[in-house]
C-alpha cells in the first residue's frame, strides 16, 4: 500500500457511492483488502504506509486497531446496501502490510470473522495473509487455520544474509524453511516472495535464493524486480554512492534466470512476476485487481474499488481511527472512472495476465501495433491467431513498452 495518496475528488462523509457502483456489480467478485500498518522495522526500500511506532494513540494502536478495522467493516456493509449494491459473499480476502502477523493472531481472526458476519463467504475462498519469516509461530499459524486462512505468504527476499541486509530484513535465511514447515503442519498454502536487483546482488546470489527458495516446494512464487522510491533510505544511499544503482540489464538477467528456474520446479506463470505449481493455486485475491473486480480496501491509505469507483483513506493511523469513531467514512478522496479510462486500464493490466488481453479489446491502431509485436518476439503468434495477446518471455521483460505500444493514442 503505497504512502503517496493519489488526487481525486473529495469523498463525502457518509461514504454512499454513485449509481454506476451498483451497475452488473452482482457479476463480479468481491474481495476484501486489510491493511495492517505496522512493523517491527522499516526496510530500506519500502514506500508503504507503514509505521514502527506500538502506541499511536486511541483507535490506532496495535492493541486496539482489530476493533477499528472491524468498525470500518461495519461500516463498508453499511455503504455498499446504502448504494444499492447488491450484496456478495466475500471471494477473497487478503491480509497485507506492513507486517499483519505484528498482531496477535486472534485479532486477525477478530477482524476477517467481522467481514464474514457481513457478508459472508463463498465456500472455497481464498484468504491469505502476509507474514514475516521472525513474525509468526507454530501456534499463531494454527489460530489462523482455524480461523479460515488458507494460505500465507512469507516475505522471504533472499536467501543471502548481505542481501538481507541492505534491505534491512530482520529474519535469518534459516527461518524459512521452518515457518514454511510450521505452516504446512497448520493446513495452509505457502507463497515465498522474492525480490531480485537488490545492490550488490550477484547472479550467483539470486541463483542461490531462488534454488533455497523452490527447495521449500511453495505452492506459490512471487519474484519482484527492486524499484527505489524516492524518500527512501536506500535511495538516500544510492544518491550519497554509499551502495550501486539499478542496473535494468542486471534485472533482465535475473528475470530470465527466475523463469528458468521456476518453470523447471514445475510452477507456471500466470502474471509476469508470479507463478503458481497449479492453476489453482493462482493467487486468486490479486487476480481479482489485475481484472477489475470489486474489493474494499480496509484500514489507513487502504484503496477501494467498485464498479469503476476507486477510493482511497486518509494515510495516518491516528486519523483513520478518528474518523470512524465520528462514524464518518475514512475515505480522503475517489474518482469515477470513465469507460475510456477503465478500457485502459483493462488493457495496463489484463496484458501481464498468460491468460492474455482478448484483442478485440484495443483500439483500431493497438490491433494494427498486434502485427509488429509479434514480429519483434514480444507476442505469442499463436494465440494472437485465436485473437488473445500474450506475452513471449521477451515481451514479459518489456511488458510497459508493450502496454504504450497498444494503447489508445
Amino acid at each position: 500500500m503505497p504512502s503517496v495518496l493519489p488526487l481525486g475528488d473529495p469523498a463525502p462523509p457518509d461514504g454512499l457511492l454513485p449509481a454506476q457502483a451498483a451497475q452488473g456489480a452482482g457479476n463480479r467478485a468481491f474481495g476484501l483488502y486489510v491493511h495492517i500498518p505496522f512493523c517491527a522495522v522499516r526496510c530500506g526500500y519500502c514506500d508503504f504506509n507503514t509505521y514502527t511506532a506500538t502506541e499511536l494513540g486511541g483507535g490506532a494502536s496495535q492493541d486496539a486497531y482489530a476493533g477499528t478495522a472491524a468498525s470500518e467493516v461495519a461500516f463498508a456493509a453499511r455503504v455498499l446496501a446504502g448504494s444499492g449494491v447488491p450484496a456478495r459473499q466475500l471471494s477473497t480476502v487478503f491480509f497485507g502490510g506492513g507486517t499483519p502477523t505484528l498482531l496477535p493472531a486472534d485479532d486477525l481472526a477478530l477482524i476477517l470473522r467481522a467481514a464474514v458476519d457481513e457478508w459472508g463467504i463463498e465456500d472455497g475462498a481464498e484468504v491469505t495473509t502476509e507474514a514475516n519469516p521472525d513474525s509468526v509461530t507454530p501456534e499463531s499459524l494454527a489460530v489462523l487455520k482455524a480461523a479460515g486462512f488458507t494460505r500465507v505468504s512469507f516475505g522471504m527476499q533472499s536467501a543471502v544474509p548481505h542481501v538481507l541486509k541492505v534491505l534491512d530484513r530482520t529474519h535469518t535465511p534459516s527461518r524459512v524453511p521452518q515457518v514454511v514447515q510450521w505452516a504446512r503442519e497448520a493446513g495452509l498454502a505457502v507463497s515465498l516472495d522474492l525480490i531480485y536487483g537488490t545492490p550488490g546482488e550477484s547472479l550467483d546470489d539470486w541463483r542461490y535464493s531462488l534454488e533455497t527458495a523452490l527447495s521449500y516446494e511453495p505452492d506459490h512464487i512471487s519474484a519482484y524486480a527492486l524499484i527505489v522510491e524516492d524518500g527512501t533510505k536506500l535511495a538516500a544511499q544510492m544518491r550519497r554512492g554509499e551502495v550501486p544503482g539499478i542496473d535494468d540489464d542486471d534485472h533482465a538477467d535475473k528475470y530470465e534466470l527466475a523463469d528458468q528456474l521456476i518453470s523447471a520446479a514445475g510452477l507456471g506463470w500466470y502474471e509476469v512476476s508470479n507463478w503458481a505449481r497449479t492453476p489453482e493455486q493462482a493467487c486468486r485475491h490479486n487476480l481479482a485487481y489485475w481484472r477489475g473486480d470489486d474489493w474494499w480496501g480496509i484500514g489507513p491509505g487502504a484503496h477501494s474499488h467498485v464498479g469503476g469507483v476507486r477510493w482511497w483513506n486518509v494515510k495516518h493511523p491516528t486519523a483513520y481511527a478518528g474518523r470512524l469513531a465520528q462514524g464518518a467514512s475514512p475515505a480522503a478522496g475517489r474518482e469515477t472512472l470513465d469507460g475510456e479510462t477503465r478500457t485502459v486500464e483493462r488493457i495496463m493490466l489484463e496484458a501481464r495476465l498468460q491468460a492474455g488481453l482478448e484483442v478485440a479489446t484495443l483500439s483500431a491502431v493497438g490491433r494494427h501495433e498486434v502485427a509488429g509485436l509479434i514480429a519483434d518476439g514480444l507476442v505469442d503468434p499463436a494465440a494472437a491467431f485465436r485473437g488473445r495477446l500474450v506475452l513471449t518471455l521477451k515481451g514479459r521483460l518489456l511488458a510497459d513498452a508493450v502496454v504504450r505500444r497498444i494503447l489508445p493514442d
